[in-house]
């Protein structure tokens, strides 16, 4: 106060800044204030009083803020923690991303038995990821005794919600019978609507049956075209065939130099069959 008996202009700022605070601290609770303060920014913040209230889309949202490092610190452990609020409220997204937590091993201790479990609950939701995940733990044996015919169950659901990496798994269990009876044709139809949609995997399959007749017409061009369009993605394993396409002068002029260069390109990926062939050729 000053000599006039009113109250001074810095006085009353400071007096409405601790009336926020006291605010905050009733609405948060004194630690999720500190915590909300100084560590969560935009746009994490505008989930975070939604979450602390239980909104399951709020702790998904937030729970994706800190698993990418949007507006907070990149946190797989706080980000494991939000995903599971989320996810014991049925939220079918955050099941899918608890379970890959646990299937990776990220923020959690890496556990497949669990990741299955969350990742059935979103697949019994049409969760197309979850879906997939959920094949790829049965081909694999994860968590689960390995199961080929479920595997190839769950992998179709989500190939037919349009994912790419499903549609090329369905792809790959027509190409060699797994869980259901071998139809060559069939797996090029699904190579073909995942490798459109860009999955290198896809095409460099797709390439690999054009060049062998596999399920369509032996066309080695073709084959070489698909197999680039991998390669120029980073796949290595397409990288690794057109070398070999380059070496031997199939669907393309031989050029050794260009063969050398995609096996040392592969090989640096970690492919093990590159680093192979570059040491029988000395290089």
């Amino acid at each position: 106060m000053n000599r006039t008996g009113e109250i001074d202009p810095a006085t009353k700022r400071s007096g409405t800044v601790i009336i926020l605070i006291v605010l905050a601290v009733l609405l948060l609770g004194s630690a999720g204030f500190l915590f909300y303060w100084f560590h969560v920014g935009e746009p994490a913040k505008g989930y975070y009083e939604a979450a602390m209230q239980g909104d399951s889309e709020a702790q998904y949202k937030l729970a994706e803020c800190y698993y990418n490092g949007n507006g907070v610190r990149k946190d797989f452990s706080a980000a494991a923690d939000w995903y599971r609020k989320a996810a014991e409220q049925g939220h079918a997204e955050a099941q899918c991303q608890l379970g890959k937590c646990y299937y990776f091993g990220e923020g959690v201790s890496k556990d497949y038995s669990r990741a299955v479990k969350w990742f059935l609950q979103a697949a019994q939701q049409d969760n197309a990821d979850a879906q997939f995940y959920l094949g790829k733990c049965y081909d694999n044996g994860d968590g689960v005794e390995q199961d080929k015919v479920e595997a190839f169950k769950w992998y179709r659901k989500a190939a037919e919600q349009g994912l790419p990496k499903a549609q090329h798994n369905l792809g790959c269990c027509y190409l060699h019978g797994d869980g259901v009876v071998e139809d060559k044709n069939e797996a090029v139809k699904w190579y073909h609507k995942a490798a459109d949609q860009g999955d290198s995997n896809a095409m460099g399959a797709l390439g690999a049956c054009y060049m062998k007749g596999l399920g369509v017409a032996e066309n080695k061009e073709e084959g070489v075209k698909w197999l680039h369009k991998a390669a120029d993605k980073g796949n290595s394993d397409a990288m690794g065939a057109l070398a070999s396409c380059y070496f031997l002068g199939e669907g393309v002029s031989v050029n050794k130099a260009e063969a050398i260069r995609l096996l040392r390109k592969s090989a640096k990926l970690g492919n093990p069959e590159a680093q192979k062939v570059l040491k029988k050729l000395g290089l």
